[in-house]
């Protein structure tokens, strides 16, 4: 789209004026970017518009952690606690709970889950967003509780100060400023998923603007001939109305005596605008603790193929998110079930890794200096005696 810099009265208007040396004023009417580019909002809403629900690599990103991480099947030594961890509530499995909880842990640092309950016993869990809760503080700057504002509705899980239980699961992602609040890989990245929205913005600009930079009208006053307020206001008017677009392309401009087109090219750092999107790209991605590979980036050889992409995908983000989720879960439940409550993440159930498992498993059968016992128990099995009972 063009716009125009000011004939008279602008500090980056052309003329006598700004000029070292006395020349002949060129008036001039040229096509430009805006300077500068608005930070986003730190807010949970703002990160998930612009980043979620605008950035596709974000987005991308958000989603593949949280249906791998909800994939990963967690186990419990507690026939309740195991029911409790597979069943979900009417209209939404469990596993889509887990992920709906994944989901709001990336976009926001913090993650809720409350217990559904009939009577005293916990049936299912329902992932709560986080902005929906506002967590209270003693003066030690401690949680003692949260309040959820829904709409009109207003409820309070209060949190028992001596032994920290609390009706309301809470995680977190490490924050260094807040011992309470999460910080979230999204809000680390908002400067890089802005810089990837911008380019976004610039190449659909340039693309209406017949996919090619544009250029400067340039006034010859040696013509005799001065551009009026009108013609200057008419000249506007039909350049953006009849040449700009891709309905526009190729549109030959007739121009009126004393002036002459003149294009702009691309300079150095134009053209090197597209590879520092993909930089963004990229720190996007490893914000996120993604392989930038995963996501198609182009450039990135940190990994030799896709596959060890994969696996250190899993190994690195998704298996220590599942474990600390499992861990988590472990402690808040049992106050309902007991200490003796045991949580696990299944990773024998997980496809990505069974390549990982099958040379585990062969290079244990071969090994001849350890028992059976020991096998299984490298290999993560329960452990079984090596004695035979007489």
């Amino acid at each position: 789209m063009f716009t125009f810099f000011r004939r008279s009265a602008d500090p980056i208007a052309v003329s006598e004026a700004h000029t070292p040396e006395r020349k002949a004023a060129r008036p001039l009417l040229a096509t430009h970017l805006p300077r500068g580019a608005a930070m986003p909002s730190q807010s949970y809403i703002a990160l998930c518009r612009e980043g979620f629900a605008r950035n596709p690599i974000a987005h991308r990103c958000v989603r593949l952690i949280a249906e791998s991480a909800a994939s990963v099947p967690l186990r419990s030594s507690d026939a309740r606690a195991a029911k409790l961890l597979a069943r979900g509530v009417p209209g939404r499995s469990a596993v889509e709970t887990l992920e709906s909880f994944y989901g709001y842990l990336q976009l926001g640092g913090n993650g809720f889950l409350e217990t559904v309950l009939s009577g005293d016993a916990p049936i299912a869990l329902i992932a709560h967003r986080p902005d929906t809760l506002k967590m209270g503080r003693d003066a030690k700057g401690q949680a003692t509780g949260w309040t959820q504002a829904v709409g009109p509705n207003t409820r309070r899980f209060p949190r028992d100060t001596a032994t920290g239980a609390c009706a309301l699961f809470h995680m977190r992602l490490f924050n260094p400023l807040d011992e309470c609040d999460g910080l979230s890989p999204l809000s680390a990245a908002a400067q890089a998923v802005a810089l990837h929205n911008r380019g976004s913005v610039w190449a659909k600009a340039l693309l209406e603007n017949s996919a090619r930079p544009s250029g400067a009208l340039v006034h010859d006053p040696a013509s005799g001939e001065r551009l009026t307020d009108e013609q200057f206001e008419r000249l506007k008017s039909e350049l953006e109305n009849n040449f700009t677009g891709p309905h526009a392309a190729g549109r030959p401009l007739v121009l009126e005596g004393g002036l002459d087109w003149r294009s702009i090219s691309l300079s150095p750092t134009d053209m090197d605008f597209i590879e520092l999107r993909r930089e963004a790209a990229r720190e996007i991605a490893l914000a996120f603790g993604v392989p930038p590979m995963l996501l198609g980036i182009p450039g990135d050889n940190s990994y030799a193929n896709y596959r060890e992409a994969n696996q250190a995908f899993w190994r690195q983000t998704i298996i220590p998110l599942a474990a600390k989720t499992a861990r988590g879960l472990q402690g808040w439940l049992a106050g309902f079930y007991g200490e003796g409550v045991e949580i696990t993440p299944d990773l024998d159930a997980v496809p990505a890794l069974a390549e990982e498992r099958a040379v585990l498993w062969k290079r244990l059968s071969e090994a001849r200096f350890i028992s059976d016992g020991e096998a299984r128990q490298m290999a993560g099995l329960s452990c079984q005696s090596d004695e035979v009972a007489p």
